[in-house]
């Protein structure tokens, strides 16, 4: 049975694969787990849609066996239509997709369901809010990317995550809100102060030796801005 996202408004620190040592990444995902992260985010990318290539369903169904984490797939591709269902056959929880490349969302959004897969629609930095808000109702998260999607590393881009907070303006705490793209200790209190709940950092995690030191640093530094 998928793991279920928690419910929104819980804050959740979710680290990125990305930026992880792929000859060592069952370690590196229990690092992350052991420190209590619930959801590890998996950057899905064609080369197409965005100017990089990362992974297919086989790493996920990999993914799956040595974990029990929520596995949030963003996938980051020109026809996920065609290839979601791949991933949810092999492990995926949680499937979010850009809103420029499906034709008929409500219907792809209910298929997700269908096939057992709570489902998350993405606003690059340049994509407005508007051409989102009548599908929100319809999904379980709303991705905010706040830098340019296809690299890890780049610079937060504090006028993308702004979109937060019309998102919450408009729907409450009725759907997660998650932030992806320089996410660190500096940002994740901005971030959450727009209101965001679920925070996707790689390089902040994954560069550091102590995983769960950084993981505690985004985390306390999110709360305190909530507190």
């Amino acid at each position: 049975m998928p793991g279920r996202l928690p419910k929104p408004g819980t804050l959740e620190v979710a680290p990125s694969i990305l930026s992880a040592d792929f000859a060592n990444l069952a370690s590196e995902i229990r690092q992350a787990t052991d420190a209590g992260v619930r959801i590890v985010h998996v950057d899905v990318m064609d080369g197409h849609f965005v100017p990089n290539l990362t992974i297919g369903p086989p790493v996920v169904k990999w993914i799956r066996k040595c974990t029990q984490a929520i596995l949030d797939v963003h996938l980051m591709i020109t026809d996920p239509q065609e290839y979601a269902p791949r991933f949810i056959q092999a492990g995926a929880d949680h499937i979010t997709f850009h809103i420029e490349t499906v034709d008929k969302p409500v219907q792809f959004i209910q298929e997700l369901r269908r096939l057992g897969c709570s489902v998350g629609v993405t606003l690059n930095p340049k994509t407005p809010v508007e051409s989102v808000l009548e599908y929100v109702p319809l999904c379980d998260m709303v991705l905010v990317m706040t830098v340019e999607p296809g690299f890890g590393g780049q610079e937060f881009m504090d006028e993308a995550a702004r979109k937060c907070i019309a998102i919450r303006r408009q729907f409450g705490q009725s759907v997660r809100v998650e932030v992806d793209g320089g996410i660190n200790a500096s940002t994740a209190g901005i971030v959450s102060g727009y209101g965001a709940d679920t925070l996707v950092a790689g390089h902040a995690i994954f560069g550091q030796k102590d995983r769960a030191g950084a993981i505690r640093e985004i985390q306390a530094a999110a709360e305190g801005a909530g507190s």
